[in-house]
Formats: structure tokens, sequence, C-alpha cells
């Protein structure tokens, strides 16, 4: 077995282990984090039966999806997102996990081709008031989810957040504010997804409800900067 292989094996079973030790029996979804992976390391782990998988640098995972094409991949877009790559990220992505502003998610929708079907996004929330994060603020969040879930071409999932180390609490404070809101979503039978945890946390954000873990290091190993 390649150390791919193992690892990947390794992560499934640290997502079922959790799954088994908070006694859910929710699904939760592997996004394989592979910016600064190469196409063939993202080939391998498709072989090992990986689909979804998640960028954060747009020219990067463009030039690797052209490599790809031959597969059958979801892409998620996590990175920051700005107005002038929109356009691209519409057409590219599966789903965004990073829309914190309704001008963003309102380009998305113009801008999403309707061959594709709608756009799958979550809203990313600042959940730690972390001045140097991106993410709308706690407070924003019912009014933003109102106006992105009435959008045409996009399907309002969930929340996301990338808590600061050593918050044990953010999970939980996600997921509550998620149900908290869940009546101003114009769909909420919708809104069942949370995008949260990531290599190291991933346990603690599935025994608070994650749907979505993104975890890049755990499978591909310390990227060399």
């Amino acid at each position: 077995m390649s150390l791919l292989a193992q690892r990947y094996a390794k992560v499934l079973a640290r997502i079922q282990a959790a799954l088994n030790h908070a006694g859910s029996t929710h699904a939760v979804q592997l996004l394989a984090v592979s910016k600064q992976q190469s196409a063939d390391a993202i080939r391998a782990l498709h072989r090992l039966g990986q689909i979804d998988f998640a960028e954060n640098y747009l020219q990067e995972a463009l030039n690797k999806q052209q490599l790809l094409l031959d597969l059958p991949l979801r892409w998620h877009f996590i990175g920051n997102l700005q107005s002038n790559k929109t356009r691209l990220v519409a057409e590219h992505f599966a789903c965004v996990h990073s829309v914190d502003r309704l001008t963003i998610a309102e380009r998305l929708s113009s801008q999403r081709p309707a061959a594709l079907g709608p756009l799958q996004v979550f809203i990313q929330v600042n959940i730690d008031g972390e001045q140097s994060k991106a993410g709308c603020h706690v407070d924003e969040v019912a009014q933003l989810v109102a106006q992105v879930s009435r959008l045409p071409n996009l399907q309002l999932c969930g929340l996301m957040a990338i808590p600061q180390q050593n918050s044990p609490h953010a999970f939980a404070k996600l997921q509550a504010l998620q149900v908290q809101v869940r009546d101003v979503h114009a769909n909420p039978q919708l809104w069942q997804s949370t995008s949260m945890g990531m290599s190291a946390d991933m346990e603690d954000a599935i025994a608070a409800g994650a749907t979505h873990v993104r975890v890049g290091t755990a499978l591909f190993g310390q990227r060399v900067v």
C-alpha cells in the first residue's frame, strides 16, 4: 500500500471513528485540500476513490482542472474570493465555501452558466471575530443568509468557518448559529450542511455536527513552502 493510500485510509477511519464516538449517523463529506499538490497526486487519490477536491488559489486550480478533464471530479473553492475572479469560479467549480458578502454572491449567481445548474455555496463566518481573518461577522449572518438564499442560480447549503487554534467551542458555536438562522433561509430543508474542521481538529468538528471536513496535510503530508 502506498503512503498516500495509507493516509487516505487513516483519514477515512478517523472520520468514521469520530461519528461512532459522537453516536451520529449523518454523512460527512471529505474534501481533499489539494492546493500546492500536483495533478498526478490528485489523480492518484482519485484512483483510491476520492471525488471531491478543494482549492484555495484560482489559477492553480484552473491549471490542474485542465490536466484532469478526463476524471469525474467535484471541485470546491475554499479561498478568499475577489470580485474580478467570480466569473471563473462560477464557471469551473461545483461549490464555493467562502462567500462572505452579498456582492460576491450576486456576481456568482449572475455569472453561473445555466447549463451547470445552481452553484452550491457556503457563507463563511468569522466565528472568533479575528481581524486578520475573512468571513462575515456573526451579527451579519442572518441577513446575509436571507439575501443569498433568494439568488436564482445559487443553492445555499450552510455555514463555513476556520476557527482560530485552541478555540474548542467554535464548532459548536457555528452549529448553533446555523440552527438559529435556519428560519430566514428561503428553503430551510436545504439548510443541512456545515463546512468546518481540518486535519488537526476534524474529530471536534464532526462531534459538533460538521458535514464537510477540509483535509490536506493528513492526506498529502506537509507542503513544501
